[in-house]
């Protein structure tokens, strides 16, 4: 039987991440699909160590180790990509670190805020900003950003969901800015088992979660038995690859063999008062508002 073409037979990706877990089985994925991948991690051996893999199931790939949260070093990584294959096709964001354990808004320090928001929302900014100009120039390229389900703030703890949430808003801008440009930025929410979601601290998380009522039985037990990451890689390949080449501002999510699309997030009237008849009352508007949302 022949095998097909592959998806990304002349693409170059980078994946920042791309070491462990979930980045690592994107990385192994688009090579799979012919793609040259540059993996970055934070961990020198182990970006070696999944670059050397690929190489060894007769992928091409070369690592550079570093973290992203870094302006510069993002810069770098890109402008190392670009001399070595003259381009940067693919940008894959999956670098990430989890936040301490039981931390919440009522004792996460400033210096655990600072690095979670700079591995999970800054390096995004940092690694778009060096390679979208290069994508633009050539007048195509594909940005998939990791999210998570977590920022909708029910868990997670505090730094990491507000990492995530900004991520979402930076994907939505960057698609509208970059649209006219032939470049395109989506984002998944994945559900896998990595060094985040596994180990004695996450099970204790979890089981404080449902305690707190804020994970049901069903839930908790998904929660405590997620599905490898390789699961969750064929939709990242898809939205790097001309499957999704008219797919732009879209948060998708990806677990198992479950892919879900989130919707656009909408607006209802509460409360309406012609201008004329002034600023609304206080007391009215409080009532008014308690009524609509069935108090």
């Amino acid at each position: 039987m022949t095998r097909p073409e592959p998806l990304l037979g002349d693409k170059v990706a980078i994946v920042t991440g791309g070491s462990r877990g979930i980045g690592r089985a994107v990385a192994h994925a688009l090579s799979d699909e012919g793609a040259a991948v540059v993996v970055n991690g934070r961990e020198e051996r182990a970006a070696v160590d999944t670059a050397e893999e690929i190489r060894a199931r007769g992928g091409r790939a070369t690592a550079y180790p570093g973290s992203v949260a870094d302006f510069d070093f993002a810069g770098a990584l890109v402008a190392d990509c670009v001399a070595r294959h003259g381009r940067v096709d693919i940008l894959i964001n999956c670098a990430g670190i989890v936040e301490p354990e039981g931390s919440s808004i009522l004792d996460l320090t400033a210096e655990d805020w600072s690095a979670l928001i700079g591995v999970h929302l800054t390096s995004v900014f940092n690694t778009c900003r060096h390679a979208a100009p290069h994508m633009v120039e050539r007048g195509e390229g594909a940005i998939v950003n990791t999210s998570s389900h977590a920022f909708l703030g029910s868990y997670g703890g505090t730094g990491y969901p507000a990492g995530k949430g900004g991520t979402n808003s930076l994907t939505f801008a960057i698609a509208a800015e970059l649209r006219g440009h032939g470049v395109r930025v989506n984002a998944v929410c994945p559900g896998a088992r990595t060094r985040i979601s596994s180990g004695p601290s996450y099970e204790r998380q979890i089981a404080r979660l449902h305690a707190r009522g804020l994970l049901d039985e069903a839930m908790r037990d998904a929660s405590l038995a997620p599905p490898p990451p390789e699961h969750t890689a064929s939709l990242y390949v898809v939205l790097a690859s001309d499957f999704a080449r008219d797919i732009t501002g879209r948060l998708f999510s990806a677990a198992g063999g479950y892919v879900g699309l989130h919707g656009a997030p909408s607006e209802e009237l509460l409360a309406f008062r012609d201008e004329a008849s002034g600023p609304w009352p206080v007391r009215s508007l409080g009532e008014e508002v308690r009524t609509r949302l069935g108090l």
